[in-house]
């Protein structure tokens, strides 16, 4: 299929990311007064307690977050010649080792400096955050997000709300709906992000947020289909692995 040719080195991808500990009390004395200042001047936060706001909304910051899931996923032709995805997930509640296997999968199984990403909201979200928390853990990273310095007509990774932008910087669409809107399955209802909190440090159920990003990233990728005006994947076409 030559349209495949296209996305040969193209991975779809998506992260779901949490607070760092479970509890602001557990953070060092230090990390807490970076986090009572920061605090300050999040939006919404007049008379909300750090504490709070810290379960609540760290997650979003790789300085107070960490990444607890990555999915990933990438079209190919199947033996039939039909447009396929396969979709897998690398979760783990220890982040370094988590980050480690991405990197070693990215380096592995790409030719570095031609992967494309592609994510929702990818350049102001994923990207940056896989970055920095490599960073932060004392990891190598990939050729293929050392973005640093960078032009942004240098940077090839593609993001799914920038393209539904058409140039409008002022509007934000979420992936579910734009999911409602194109008609694409698969996006989960009985999960949001801003659950995922909850979900891992509550209910400790590590399992359901790693299914919830698998289902994101195929919603990205069929997302991206429809911006090139392709017909999305076929249910049957798609492989989820382990």
């Amino acid at each position: 299929m030559d349209t495949l040719k296209n996305f040969k080195n193209t991975l779809f991808i998506d992260i779901e990311t949490v607070s760092g500990q479970g509890d602001f009390s557990q953070l060092s004395i230090k990390m807490q007064d970076f986090w009572a200042k920061k605090a300050k001047n999040l939006p919404n936060s007049i008379n909300q307690n750090p504490s709070d706001l810290y379960f609540e909304r760290a997650a979003l910051y790789p300085e107070f977050g960490r990444i607890i899931v990555i999915g990933m996923g990438f079209l190919f032709a199947n033996k039939q010649g039909e447009m396929s995805l396969k979709v897998k997930t690398i979760a783990n509640s220890d982040e370094k080792e988590l980050l480690k296997e991405f990197i070693g999968f990215v380096n592995k199984t790409y030719k570095s400096r031609e992967l494309t990403l592609v994510a929702h909201n990818g350049k102001e979200f994923d990207f940056p955050y896989l970055c920095r928390r490599m960073l932060i853990q004392g990891l190598e990273i990939p050729k293929s997000l050392q973005l640093q310095g960078k032009k942004p007509w240098e940077i090839i990774h593609q993001d799914t709300m920038e393209m539904w932008k058409f140039g409008d910087r002022r509007s934000f669409a979420s992936l579910e709906l734009l999911a409602e809107l194109l008609g694409i399955p698969g996006a989960k209802a009985d999960l949001s992000g801003d659950r995922v909190n909850e979900v891992f440090y509550k209910e400790q159920d590590l399992a359901r947020i790693t299914a919830y990003c698998l289902e994101d990233v195929i919603v990205v990728a069929q997302l991206y289909l429809n911006f090139h005006f392709l017909p999305m994947v076929d249910s049957d076409n798609i492989e989820k692995l382990n």
